[in-house]
């Protein structure tokens, strides 16, 4: 049976879009492409992590040494892997997934590193920092963290228009750092950058094959 001519339309629209020599068509097809990579990369981190975003950039020196500015880490969700593992539950099996390196009181990195929504709030960038006990008490029961470089408990600072931290409830957690890669980091934190650069080299390795392909055609 002979499909309908919608259908026939369709597809000579498709193999039109697929087979064009126009710049902007051409352009086009390598936009979709670069999305389509970049979408199946994002499922896939996703369905391994159980949590999004499923990676994130350091963008402070909270962290040092065990985490640096432009590192980019891999989150997964706070069960995934295993529980969620505490400072004061980490040190009594020697648990430090990240560095070897005492914090600014001399203790040791035991414990998972969290990422978590400070009082909830989306408005706010999300704070990687150590989970060092569950805490059951006012104003609610929640997780009391630390970065290894700070003097004092996130619990006891701040932000203007959320004010005092709270103890981190569970579903503030985005999730707990799983590894960590240097300086990769760098790349997210300025995206919007190397978009433009790479949509300014998608024009220019268009034009050149345009005019390598004009060239070409003149000599003949």
């Amino acid at each position: 049976m002979k499909g309908s001519g919608k259908e026939r339309g369709d597809d000579s629209v498709i193999k039109q879009f697929m087979n064009s020599e126009e710049p902007a068509i051409c352009f086009g097809r390598d936009i979709l492409w670069v999305m389509a990579v970049v979408s199946g990369i994002a499922l896939a981190l996703f369905l391994i992590s159980g949590t999004w975003p499923a990676v994130v950039a350091i963008e402070s020196g909270s962290m040092i040494p065990n985490m640096n500015e432009n590192d980019l880490v891999f989150v997964v969700a706070q069960d995934r892997f295993g529980e969620l593992t505490t400072w004061a539950e980490g040190q009594n099996i020697s648990y430090a997934p990240f560095g070897t390196h005492p914090d600014m009181q001399g203790n040791m990195p035991y414990g998972d590193v969290i990422i978590y929504r400070p009082n909830g709030e989306s408005s706010v960038h999300p704070i990687i920092h150590r989970a060092l006990v569950w805490y059951d008490g006012s104003p609610h029961a929640g997780y009391i963290t630390k970065g290894d470089n700070n003097p004092v408990i996130d619990q006891r600072t701040g932000f203007n228009n959320i004010g005092q931290i709270e103890p981190v409830k569970k579903e503030w957690i985005v999730g707990k750092a799983l590894f960590s890669i240097p300086f990769v980091g760098y790349f997210p934190l300025h995206i919007i950058e190397f978009a433009v650069i790479v949509v300014l080299l998608m024009f220019a390795h268009e034009y050149i094959l345009r005019k390598r392909n004009k060239n070409k055609d003149t000599k003949k």
